[in-house]
């Protein structure tokens, strides 16, 4: 599989470069660090418990990682600001979310932007791209240090399926707390409804929404499965998880430590993508046969068309367009 033959290099390269004026004759020799993170599928929550047994086996116990998991500290965007407080050290949160605090970040909301799922691996894992994105939020606390896989997201709705655009017209849709995500969902025709994914299911059962735009894990692990009819495979976005450190954490550890985090982060990446995709196929046969819902395939050309206008505004934004510009010239192999 030629999916993570740069993640070594990236991982490495970016904590290496990340580290901040550190001076390691005052590195801290024990550190633990706390890292928390919201609701999440399996394979992150295997892969971040991964994470931690590597770290401390890599550091022969200098550092280790005490878990504050499945939004016991909050949802995402409070984690994020618990990072920059210095209450939590590291997070995973949403790539979407991330466009709340660097613009950068917005550009991986942008629907459609990637030719397939190879595509999606091959700027995740290019330390040309990821290198300034990750930096980006460094004068607020905290770098990207990382990156786990969280599919392609895909309209699921209650009474019809989505198959056109038209389809889409005057829906109820719940999106993330993301300006781009809004933008695409009104260029689409829906009317985009902002809401903490905890609240979804609820809202989907009492015909609040219309639907909402997940991947397979929210109809799965989150239930939604039990409240929606169609799960439509347009897959307007991938958008990563992206892993937080904080600027604090990363300058007090060593050398040898933060190459210990790399190599951890590394395989933890791994392991995660490798279960992701096992678990998405495990998933696919659970909505229809446990839930019932019907899968239904999307021309995608009508929808590409319509969204076209974010990308004629993106060219009014330089730095994200920069970026946008990279992505469409990786070529995936």
């Amino acid at each position: 599989m030629t999916t993570h033959r740069y993640t070594k290099t990236i991982l490495a390269a970016a904590i290496a470069t990340l580290a901040l004026g550190t001076n390691t004759a005052y590195a801290q020799e024990n550190v633990n660090l706390k890292l928390a993170y919201a609701q999440n599928s399996q394979p992150v929550k295997d892969a971040l418990a991964l994470f931690g047994e590597l770290v401390e086996e890599k550091t022969d116990g200098s550092i280790s990682v005490s878990y504050f998991p499945d939004s016991q500290l909050g949802g995402e965007s409070e984690l994020v600001e618990l990072l920059q407080a210095g209450a939590i050290d590291i997070t995973k949160v949403s790539g979407g979310l991330m466009g709340s605090f660097s613009p950068l970040y917005d550009v991986f909301s942008m629907p459609y932007l990637f030719d397939d799922q190879d595509h999606f691996y091959q700027v995740m894992n290019d330390e040309e791209i990821m290198s300034d994105v990750y930096r980006s939020t460094e004068n607020q606390g905290f770098v990207g240090v990382g990156w786990y896989d969280s599919g392609q997201r895909n309209f699921y709705t209650t009474g019809a399926p989505i198959e056109t655009v038209e389809d889409l017209a005057g829906k109820k849709v719940r999106v993330m707390q993301s300006q781009t995500a809004i933008d695409m969902m009104r260029l689409l025709g829906a009317s985009p409804v902002v809401m903490a994914q905890e609240e979804v299911y609820t809202a989907l059962q009492q015909g609040v929404l219309d639907g909402a735009e997940n991947n397979e894990f929210a109809l799965t692990a989150a239930r939604h499965g039990e409240v929606v009819d169609y799960y439509s495979l347009d897959g307007h976005t991938r958008i990563p998880d992206i892993i937080l450190i904080s600027n604090r954490v990363l300058d007090s550890l060593s050398d040898e430590q933060r190459t210990a985090v790399a190599e951890a982060l590394q395989e933890s990446t791994e392991f995660q993508i490798e279960q992701w995709l096992k678990g998405i196929a495990d998933a696919r046969t659970q909505i229809q046969e446990e839930f019932g819902v019907e899968i239904n395939d999307v021309d995608i050309e009508p929808f590409q068309a319509a969204v076209q206008p974010m990308y004629e505004e993106l060219e009014n934004m330089p730095e994200q367009y920069a970026v946008y510009q990279q992505i469409k010239a990786t070529n995936a192999q």
